[in-house]
């Protein structure tokens, strides 16, 4: 575990105390962690302990409301003329046929039939809210009556402020990541996820397993650090899979089991109803529960889900739909076919097992590793603040930090010498899977430091080797699903480039 002290020392602003029976609170009310921090540190003491919970649960009553709460907060905007400032997660529509913006608060059950924003409300919030459809703020409504004898009512936008707490600075995060041993780091990465590293220790597990199994826990976060990495895992349940896709982030979407249209993932042609799909503003979409999941087309969704995993970009009617988020595919199977060199997929739809679509994804998390959660398992003082450090991953996705660390991962990493023969996707995707563990890992890496003995050895553990595991164990399933094609086909060689 690593030393809090020094944890603050470096991160004097960005640490909170995570009291698992404060936790506990946020999580009996659903509320998401980055959600939580932000509230806890608002109302935590200077050693970061919140005093009082039954305060605590007021506040959080009267900030987040629920579903329930909608009657009271239409009241409040027709009576008062404003309700009270609410935190939510809204989207935005705009309407050309008629020339106006409508919102909608799913959770509350505001929907865009029924709101509108104002042109003066439009002017001065946009800024806050484009680019961020979907996204969490801060959020103050009223009402606007019905003109004359028509029905007409709306629920007006009269405030919204985009939920980012924290003036983040990448620079000042790898600056602080230097000052730290890796493994130390990654037993901060933990904490920061609300994860115990200490917790991770079983009486039958060696050190190598345990450091596996946190090493496996983390890779479930290389899609938040890199644009367009798709994954897939299939693992035991209680290994908080839904936990880290689902409510970890305010810039991921986690889709459960069930049905999956075209429009919801892409883009909705709908007449007058156009607008984009998940995958145009989310860093990633995690699909779970893949064995139950049911697209309204297979045939149609099959093919546009490997378009837009291979380029990140499909063809929608007439028109161009780009994105930056990862595809993640989630399930449960029986731990007797977790084995690479068995058919992992024997019991998926069969468009699952379409080689061409398993063909577009990066690597293969290996969740068998990871120890059913348990209490001690669960954070219990000082960490990373979860909104702050998800905030850095994503702002680790911009094109330049992608530029920057995939130029690194060129200089350091070579492949063998049929090269020629390897298949492109293949390449891409060790490369792909490298960068984004340079990013988690080695946020503060640079020319210089590549060269250094130590940290190639800390590079071969840490990302390569894990990065080539993943990619292969994709290769053996399709070898197993369709050995005419890729039965021959072997892994090329990857390697640190010789000075």
């Amino acid at each position: 575990m690593y030393d809090s002290t020094k944890l603050r020392q470096y991160f004097p602003t960005t640490t909170v105390y995570k009291d698992p029976a404060v936790m506990a609170i946020f999580k009996s009310a659903k509320i998401e962690s980055f959600l939580r921090d932000w509230i806890i540190k608002r109302k935590a003491d200077r050693n970061g302990r919140v005093q009082n919970v039954n305060e605590l649960s007021e506040y959080v009553a009267s900030i987040i409301p629920h579903r329930s709460e909608k009657d009271l907060l239409e009241d409040e905007a027709r009576t008062n003329g404003e309700t009270r400032p609410f935190l939510a997660r809204m989207s935005v529509m705009f309407h050309p046929d008629a020339n106006y913006h409508s919102f909608e608060i799913a959770d509350l059950g505001f929907t865009h039939a029924h709101t509108v924003i104002e042109d003066y409300v439009w002017d001065r919030i946009k800024g806050e809210i484009i680019g961020e459809a979907g996204g969490w703020g801060l959020i103050k409504l009223g009402y606007m009556p019905p003109e004359g004898s028509k029905k007409n009512g709306r629920f007006t936008l009269l405030d919204y402020k985009n939920f980012c707490p924290y003036e983040v600075s990448v620079e000042a995060f790898r600056e602080a990541r230097a000052h730290f041993e890796t493994e130390e780091w990654m037993d901060i990465l933990l904490g920061a996820i609300d994860y115990n590293a200490d917790g991770f220790t079983r009486p039958s597990l060696m050190a190598e397993d345990v450091w596996t199994a946190k090493h496996t826990m983390l890779t479930r976060l290389l899609p938040f650090i890199q644009a367009n990495l798709n994954l897939i895992e299939l693992a035991p349940q209680q290994t908080g899979k839904s936990y880290i896709f689902g409510r970890l982030c305010k810039y991921g979407w986690l889709v459960g089991g069930g049905s999956i249209s075209r429009a919801k993932l892409f883009l909705d042609m709908r007449p007058g109803a156009k607008s984009a799909g998940l995958v145009t503003f989310h860093d990633f979409v995690a699909i779970d529960e893949i064995k139950s999941i049911k697209f309204t087309n297979d045939k149609e969704m099959a093919g546009i889900l490997k378009t837009y995993m291979e380029e990140g970009r499909v063809k929608v009617g007439d028109a161009n739909v780009e994105g930056g988020a990862g595809i993640i595919f989630l399930g449960n199977i029986n731990i007797e076919y977790m084995d690479g060199s068995r058919d992992m997929f024997r019991e998926l739809p069969e468009v699952f097992r379409d080689t061409a679509l398993i063909q577009r994804i990066h690597g293969f998390v290996p969740g068998r590793n990871i120890p059913p959660l348990s209490p001690k398992m669960y954070m219990n003082g000082w960490a990373l603040n979860t909104e702050y450090f998800t905030e850095i991953m994503h702002l680790l996705r911009a094109p330049a930090e992608n530029m920057r660390y995939r130029g690194l991962i060129e200089e350091l990493v070579t492949v063998g010498a049929k090269a020629d023969e390897t298949s492109g996707r293949e390449q891409e995707a060790v490369m792909r899977l490298c960068t984004a563990y340079l990013k988690l890992f080695f946020p503060h890496v640079n020319s210089e430091l590549i060269k250094n003995p130590e940290f190639k050895r800390e590079f071969t553990r840490y990302c390569l080797q894990p990065a080539k595991r993943m990619q292969e164990t994709v290769l053996k399933q399709m070898q197993i699903i369709n050995p005419g094609e890729f039965g021959k086909r072997s892994m090329s060689s990857y390697k640190l480039r010789e000075e």
